[in-house]
């Protein structure tokens, strides 16, 4: 792995790592506006990368450095706790806990676009000719290859679509399968959780699934996003 390699894999993982860890704050904040502290007890209502790393050091450091030395992107997991007993109590408290990691990614993702497009319309940036690889949806201006800026938003706005697309997907464990008891009644969100609970030998399962149905299901998210990105930029 040469040098440029190397340059990319940092900011990949810089950008992973905050990434992360916004999606797990955001799990952990809410939880703790909602009533349940185990998450905020446990140092996670933060953005300092620490706390998460400790809980998940496999998810947090050792599959992102894989997954970019075998498919040049990378891809991880953390997890916060939260009180299965308060889950029960509040089941839409719970869906909301789930939804605010996608969310949190999703507002990542849209801060990144409106910076790309605020650099496109200033001239700073232009669409690259073709895309290369999921690090080069802008370049500089009159520039060939990508710097640590445009390589930077490029990846904040790709990693945070697909970590929010994917954890939406509603199967266990993902925060999809939760999220969707805020649009269940109370008694049948419980009984939901009850069966979930029994079911967690599914959770291998569920992932697997998921996995093999996301490229079907991200290629017309991520197309989607592009032309809505550049919708009315021209590249020169």
């Amino acid at each position: 792995m040469n040098t440029p390699d190397l340059a990319l894999g940092a900011i990949w993982y810089v950008v992973f790592l905050f990434s992360t860890t916004c999606h797990e704050g955001a799990h952990a904040l809410v939880a703790k506006l909602g009533g349940d502290t185990t998450a905020a007890e446990g140092g996670q209502v933060t953005l300092n990368p620490i706390p998460h790393i400790r809980r998940s050091p496999f998810g947090m450091v050792v599959v992102p450095i894989l997954s970019y030395l075998v498919g040049g992107w990378m891809i991880g997991w953390a997890s916060a706790p939260f009180d299965a007993a308060w889950q029960r109590q509040y089941p839409r408290r719970s869906g909301w806990m789930a939804l605010a990691g996608p969310a949190a990614n999703f507002s990542l993702m849209l801060l990144a676009g409106i910076a790309i497009r605020v650099g496109l319309a200033a001239g700073y940036f232009q669409a690259p000719a073709l895309l290369h690889s999921y690090a080069s949806l802008v370049v500089p201006a009159n520039a060939a290859d990508p710097t640590f800026l445009t390589s930077a938003l490029s990846i904040l706005f790709i990693l945070n679509l697909l970590l929010g697309t994917f954890n939406l997907l509603p199967v266990p464990p993902l925060d999809g399968h939760a999220g969707i008891m805020v649009l269940m009644p109370e008694g049948v969100a419980q009984r939901y959780i009850d069966w979930v609970h029994h079911s967690r030998n599914f959770a291998l399962l569920g992932l697997i699934i998921a996995w093999s149905l996301f490229d079907r299901i991200f290629q017309p998210v991520f197309f989607f996003a592009l032309r809505t990105l550049y919708a009315g930029v021209h590249s020169s």
